[in-house]
């Protein structure tokens, strides 16, 4: 019996995944391509690898086997690619990044497209972790690199034994439904219902501190954790919200309008890292310069 190790790829993508459509997305290939390939996987090996159901795809005894022998293997090409990068000089190591929905949207997911280039020896692994949490993990030793928010007043200092490296400015966005009129000021939507945010993160300081300089207390109805479901919520007609400019930075709904107006300030973001005598690694710097440059280089919306 004679296994082509590359096969074994596609059929772990549809194990991860959970169907052909779903893995052909993942691999960046058609689902005739997959199936093409599970299918010769089974003529190779003379055992039927797959349980084609109308919901979906899903494993047998024998394509468990063989994914799990393809995990071994990924897994080993991924230590010796490393094992050479650090024979060459390169920083080499697993980075774990916590960050929340944005920042990952925006900065990551490129950043782990074009790591395998920029740093070959490097594996990422990225978190979506609420803020509290994730500077609990970074004190554990959990993460590596922690995106933290603020809003536009300067933070306080980093807790001791960590440091704060600037990330990102970006301004605050009024969303409101397309068939509100376009506010030119703060005032125009003093009268307005805002959707309320996820208490104590930095949207919430926000709309505080613009109620302090405005004079009223903003009108709240509702609550949202997820800047998504914020977008939803105004899509219908439910109020207005205050998100920060790489909220923006996805297909927004039909419905959906958003307004720059002066006085809103900035979201500021940073990232934490533990600084010991042996912390950062090298590896966790070589990252964090990426996130600073693909921070650096995002258009205005």
């Amino acid at each position: 019996m004679e296994i082509d190790p590359r096969r074994l790829g596609f059929l772990l993508a549809v194990s991860r995944s959970g169907g052909v459509l779903a893995a052909a997305d993942s691999l960046r290939v058609s689902p005739s391509a997959v199936s093409q390939q599970i299918a010769r996987l089974e003529a190779e090996t003379g055992v039927r690898v797959l349980d084609r159901q109308p919901t979906g795809a899903t494993l047998t005894p024998a394509g468990r086997v063989l994914a799990e022998a393809g995990e071994r293997i990924e897994s080993e090409v991924g230590e010796t690619r490393r094992a050479l990068a650090a024979l060459e000089g390169d920083v080499s190591g697993v980075v774990v990044v916590g960050a929340f929905q944005t920042a990952i949207r925006a900065v990551l997911v490129p950043l782990l497209a074009e790591l395998e280039h920029t740093l070959p020896g490097v594996e990422l692994v990225v978190h979506e972790i609420a803020e509290e949490q994730g500077r609990r993990a970074l004190r554990r030793g959990e993460l590596d690199l922690l995106v933290i928010e603020h809003d536009i007043s300067t933070p306080a200092p980093a807790p001791q034994g960590t440091r704060d490296v600037p990330f990102l400015d970006e301004p605050w966005i009024v969303v409101l439904s397309a068939q509100a009129p376009v506010p030119t000021t703060l005032l125009d939507l003093a009268d307005s219902s805002w959707l309320a945010p996820e208490r104590g993160g930095a949207a919430d300081r926000a709309l505080s501190r613009l109620g302090t300089e405005l004079g009223y207390t903003p009108r709240t109805v509702h609550r949202y954790l997820d800047f998504d479901v914020a977008l939803s919520m105004v899509a219908a007609g439910l109020g207005v919200a205050l998100l920060p400019e790489l909220a923006l930075r996805r297909h927004l709904p039909d419905n959906v309008q958003w307004a720059a107006l002066p006085g809103l300030g900035t979201r500021r973001l940073f990232v934490r890292h533990r600084a010991t005598r042996t912390e950062p690694r090298a590896a966790t710097l070589a990252v964090l310069e990426q996130m600073l440059q693909v921070a650096a280089n995002l258009e205005p919306v």
